[in-house]
């Protein structure tokens, strides 16, 4: 009887993988795009299994399956196929005429092996979404998904096996004893997906080996609405973005600051709008097909210990349904007058809680946004050109919106990631392609006499006309 072979070391794995990473380099892009194209094809005959396993991990409905996880990533897909040969090809740098005579290029090259480590709030979207970069790039990894989703991390793995040799993509399920043994390995990149403090932890460990890093965190993301706002376009966008995945998102609104003349009529219409889109016009509850559940049970008494501190000290809650320790059930929960220490406001809530305060002074609103960490989006809603120009100019996050909130996600064109506390390094796109390749300048010298020859020593006197009229000409 034949014994199967010991599974391998984290050391053996990348070991392997990053004598891979030394003949990709030399592949055709044909190589690159098959594996692409492979992928796709397991998403679209696949689709059954992906719904089912994020279903499992978390109750989310099949269509925000369809929607937040997978469409992304097949928009991740056909977006490199399309453009791979343009993002790939060298670009001509012109050159200044002190260096007439040489020609310059920028060639963009894979980084090598590289490691992802993905969240539990959107498990497969934000695991296969950095993959179609990293595999754009020319480079293999080794994923780490999240073991706070078991069922999605398990399918991911069997997507690995079923689509890409073992050199290139192999998949490591562990908690945070592994995460740390991965991060403890010579990586040429690492994408890391989480939270603020867990980031520094990734940036730490990857300083350790100079690694470059995409750190893709949160914050407390802002949402300012003036009275000039339509309001009932601006409650529904919100109601979306805010309570899709059950308000685990990480560009979620987190607060809004809203004109006071214009916050009771707001609050009708939010409500309203909550339970027409996730509860059919009633209260949310756990037969809403619509809504989903809280990832784990640490997440679900996390945020009713926030909601318990607001409450007590003073604020007023208003939830539009029930909750269920036993289901991770929370609905929606609208909260005012909550007082500024409140635990609410020091920590991203990255659930169903939504507070709402009111303003009467822009420049107020702008102070409060800036006195906290940078947030990795921002929200505007207003039809006042000169108000929404203010709030951009004045105020810094990784992405903005005006008139809708979580879009800018989805946008194929548009560099999605952080700022200092939110986020190093941008994703997405052409954007993706270039954060997980080196852009190597290369400079070709003409043979024969060459315009630096003229600062060659020895420093003559004739040399210094030369330096002079460098400095002030050229």
């Amino acid at each position: 009887m034949t014994s199967l072979a010991p599974p391998l070391t984290l050391q053996e794995t990348f070991n392997r993988l990053k004598v891979r990473s030394g003949v990709l380099r030399n592949e055709p892009l044909s190589s690159r795009k098959k594996r692409l194209r492979d992928l796709e094809s397991w998403l679209h005959a696949n689709r059954e299994r992906i719904r089912a396993a994020v279903h499992a991990d978390y109750r989310k409905p099949f269509l925000e399956v369809d929607t937040s996880e997978i469409y992304p990533v097949l928009s991740e897909l056909r977006l490199a196929l399309a453009r791979l040969n343009q993002w790939a090809a060298p670009v001509k740098i012109d050159a200044p005429l002190s260096y007439l005579g040489s020609r310059a290029e920028v060639r963009f090259e894979p980084k090598g092996t590289c490691l992802i480590i993905a969240p539990w709030n959107f498990p497969f979207n934000l695991t296969l979404g950095p993959l179609v970069s990293c595999l754009a790039a020319g480079n293999n990894a080794i994923i780490k998904p999240s073991e706070m989703t078991p069922h999605t991390s398990a399918l991911i793995k069997e997507l690995a096996t079923e689509v890409f040799e073992a050199d290139i993509v192999s998949v490591v399920e562990g908690g945070v004893e592994v995460s740390q043994q991965l991060l403890d390995l010579p990586f040429d990149h690492i994408f890391f997906t989480g939270s603020t403090a867990v980031g520094r932890v990734v940036m730490e460990a990857a300083s350790r080996h100079l690694a470059s890093v995409t750190l893709e965190l949160g914050g407390k993301s802002p949402t300012v609405i003036d009275k000039t706002a339509r309001l009932e376009d601006t409650a529904r966008r919100i109601a979306f973005g805010k309570f899709l995945n059950n308000g685990q998102t990480c560009i979620a609104p987190d607060y809004i600051l809203i004109d006071a003349a214009v916050r009771e009529r707001f609050l009708t219409l939010l409500k309203k709008e909550i339970r027409n889109i996730f509860g059919d016009g009633q209260d949310i509850s756990e037969q809403s097909a619509s809504y989903s559940r809280l990832a784990t049970p640490k997440q679900y008494h996390r945020l009713n210990a926030l909601l318990a501190d607001a409450v007590q000290r003073g604020a007023h809650a208003d939830p539009l349904g029930p909750s269920n320790e036993k289901e991770r059930f929370m609905a929606p929960v609208i909260l005012t007058d909550v007082p500024p220490d409140a635990q609410l406001w020091q920590e991203e809530i990255f659930g169903p809680l939504l507070p709402v305060e009111s303003y009467t002074d822009t420049a107020a609103v702008i102070s409060r946004i800036n006195k906290g960490p940078k947030p990795l989006a921002l929200y505007v809603f207003s039809q006042d050109r000169a108000f929404q120009e203010q709030v951009l100019q004045q105020t810094t996050s990784g992405s903005a919106c005006v008139n809708d909130c979580v879009l800018q996600f989805t946008h194929p064109h548009l560099p999605f990631g952080g700022v200092n506390h939110s986020g190093i390094g941008k994703s997405h796109g052409h954007h993706g392609f270039l954060a997980f390749s080196n852009e190597k300048s290369v400079l070709r010298q003409k043979n024969g006499f060459a315009g630096p020859y003229l600062l060659y020593p020895p420093y003559t006197k004739g040399m210094k006309k030369i330096v002079d009229a460098l400095l002030k000409w050229f």
